[in-house]
């Protein structure tokens, strides 16, 4: 009986864990407030050039904003998709919008890509979403 209550105890423990792991992303401190970001901390943008569900960002786009991409076997959740771009690889989405890397952004925390050309957002927590762009989440 006791083995039996100390295997059930650890997958409390480890079941939540596992949970947490499975989708990629976090928030991250920035200058412009509290931001989507991946796992690392690393922000996250959208570009407003694409639409629900589509990317417009390849060739010379894509190597200054590379695509957050999926890993294999990953699993959409709630808000966050899975869009696919024209060579078959999976981009992570938030709210349909797929995300975006900037290539100058080199440590956590960093949001510098917010509003260049006007067309690149950070997606904003709900308390900091401004009208000059980003989601809320």
């Amino acid at each position: 009986m006791k083995c039996l209550l100390l295997a059930a105890s650890a997958l409390l423990f480890v079941a939540p864990l596992a949970f947490a792991g499975s989708l990629p992303f976090s928030s991250a401190k920035t200058a412009k407030g509290a931001v989507l970001a991946d796992a690392k901390g690393m922000t996250l943008y959208i570009y407003d050039k694409d639409s629900k569900g589509l990317s417009n960002c390849y060739g010379d786009c894509a190597e200054d904003w590379p695509p957050f991409l999926a890993k294999a076997g990953a699993e959409p959740s709630g808000p966050y998709a899975l869009v696919t771009r024209k060579d078959g690889q999976k981009q992570w989405a938030y709210n349909g919008m797929p995300l975006y890397f900037w290539e100058d952004d080199t440590a956590r925390g960093q949001a510098t890509g917010d509003g260049v050309a006007g067309v690149w957002h950070v997606v904003r927590s709900t308390t900091q979403a401004s009208s000059s762009g980003g989601g809320s989440w």
